[in-house]
């Protein structure tokens, strides 16, 4: 178990060394993956000490070698779910909500404040507040799209946003960011800032990630909002192969840093 484990690991950190998931899956499919070797995936633990995902009865570990042990139930079961889920070998590539736990447990949970941060200086720079100055038709599309977030941030955040046309960068006021830090600091544990941060990279926008966070918006229109520029581009100029691949891939990464995010409410 613990050479099999440790060869996971080994293909996990690879397959995570660059931030591209296509680039990541190519990376994975240049070695042969470590085959499945365990009959019974199950979720031991409870509520007090943490859920675990055991493969025979043994605990999974992190590529830190960490118990992989989580604070509910229903996110165990998730990543048991994808451990199942493997047939004949085992590949991290097509395990994302395991990836983002390892990731949480090894790098953000002794010292989560960079990435809390992190988060923040992207509101500084957000998509949402750079805008195009022209087709006009595009610059209506943006306001109907991104218009309505801004407005619940500075209703709701107290963060009030500068917007700017062109990408010549504009320094948000201090209150703004200030506000915003506020609402990113709420979320404390180290999983759900690997999520949060995970949806803010892949959206570009940390408005986006915090209005998801708060329920103000569902994953999948956060992902629709970050995408108006491109779909703008895709209807005008076509559709580009390498990009749509891309999106798709990203997309799965989206859909498993919320189900992470949410499964991390979830009563036992």
């Amino acid at each position: 178990m613990r050479d099999f484990l440790n060869e996971i690991a080994e293909h996990a950190t690879e397959a995570l060394s660059d931030p591209d998931p296509v680039r990541r899956a190519q990376i994975q499919m240049k070695r042969p993956l470590p085959k499945r070797f365990y009959k019974e995936v199950s979720v031991g633990g409870d509520e007090g000490s943490g859920y675990s995902v055991l493969l025979d009865g043994k605990t999974v570990k992190t590529p830190a070698r960490k118990a992989l042990t989580v604070p509910t139930k229903a996110l165990a079961e998730l990543v048991a779910a994808e451990w199942e889920a493997q047939v004949s070998e085992v590949d991290p590539a097509r395990m994302p909500v395991t990836r983002l736990v390892n990731t949480a447990l090894d790098a953000i949970a002794a010292d989560p404040l960079p990435v809390r941060d992190d988060i923040v200086r992207f509101c500084e720079s957000d998509l949402l507040c750079y805008r195009a100055d022209t087709p006009e038709a595009l610059i209506e599309r943006q306001a109907k799209a991104w218009d309505p977030v801004i407005e619940w941030a500075a209703s709701t955040l107290g963060a009030r946003f500068i917007l700017v046309q062109g990408i010549m960068h504009q320094t948000q006021p201090h209150e703004a960011v200030t506000a915003f830090a506020k609402a990113v600091a709420k979320h404390e544990n180290a999983i759900a800032l690997a999520s949060l941060h995970t949806v803010t990279t892949l959206t570009g926008s940390a408005l986006l990630a915090i209005a998801f966070a708060e329920g103000h918006l569902d994953a999948d229109t956060a992902w629709h909002l970050s995408h108006v520029d491109e779909d703008w581009t895709t209807e005008h100029w076509g559709e580009d192969a390498e990009a749509t691949a891309r999106r798709a891939a990203k997309t799965i990464e989206l859909q498993a840093a919320a189900a992470v995010f949410h499964a991390l409410t979830q009563a036992a």
